[in-house]
């Protein structure tokens, strides 16, 4: 059995005012939420066993009647710490996906990343270029680096890149772990020197990328899981609006199709 534990436990300050009095994941997207959606196409792939890493105004998600981990320290810390607050979740059995909060999908990309049987597989968007031109007026700004073996394999992510040849997929924020990896994926996470920083950042602040770059140089395979669009991230205010106008121009539908 597949279960989801989506981390939704940041203030979401970009995207403020509409995040003054509730999460991230609770702002809508063309008049139906961000958790709506995205829990949606979860229960579309038969994946009921939801869970909601929480902080910002947890209580905005409880009340929805969600399992629920909150991260107490959510404003001190980032969100792999938020990830393993849902400790007694994570150590159940079966395959794990893991989801930003701030993130929507198509059911094909999500069906594309189920089928992968690796012990870790990450989807990665190969257009990603497309949308982010759209969003930001230098898109390597706010990119990252990611590269890819000639096995299909990660091996690296979440730098910041010189140029675009250092960059071979975005990177999604969907992350599935193999079920008999679980205890594996959470000894891994134990076990990282607590004093080091790691890519600038101390132990309580660390990147997912970091964190998934550890693991990759530790000898963790992660799958590249290629999709050509098919999402969207929602991280501003300004992502909202510019999702707003193309849907009405008709143009968002080659990036995301809206489930009805």
């Amino acid at each position: 059995m597949t279960r989801a534990l989506i981390l939704a436990a940041g203030q979401g300050t970009r995207l403020r005012p509409l995040t003054d009095d509730k999460p991230k994941c609770l702002v809508p997207l063309m008049g139906k939420s961000l958790l709506q959606r995205h829990t949606a196409t979860l229960k579309k792939a038969n994946i009921d066993d939801i869970h909601i890493a929480t902080g910002y105004r947890a209580d905005q998600i409880e009340k929805l009647g969600f399992a629920t981990s909150y991260n107490q320290r959510f404003d001190q810390t980032n969100m792999v710490e938020s990830l393993f607050c849902a400790l007694d979740f994570i150590q159940q059995e079966g395959d794990l996906i893991i989801a930003y909060g701030d993130i929507v999908y198509q059911d094909n990309n999500l069906q594309a990343l189920l089928e992968c049987q690796d012990e870790i597989a990450l989807m990665i968007d190969a257009k990603w270029r497309d949308l982010w031109s759209l969003r930001l007026e230098n898109p390597l700004e706010d990119a990252e680096t990611l590269k890819i073996n000639e096995d299909g394999y990660v091996t690296e992510l979440g730098k910041k890149p010189e140029n675009y040849s250092q960059i071979e997929g975005q990177y999604t924020g969907l992350i599935k772990i193999r079920g008999d990896k679980i205890k594996d994926f959470i000894t891994f996470y134990h076990n990282i020197d607590r004093s080091q920083m790691i890519d600038g950042q101390d132990f309580d602040n660390m990147y997912m990328t970091s964190f998934l770059q550890m693991m990759i140089d530790a000898g963790w395979q992660a799958k590249a899981v290629m999709v050509e669009s098919g999402w969207l991230e929602v991280d501003s205010v300004e992502d909202l609006e510019q999702y707003e106008a193309m849907q009405k121009q008709g143009s968002l539908e080659q990036f995301y199709k809206l489930a009805d």
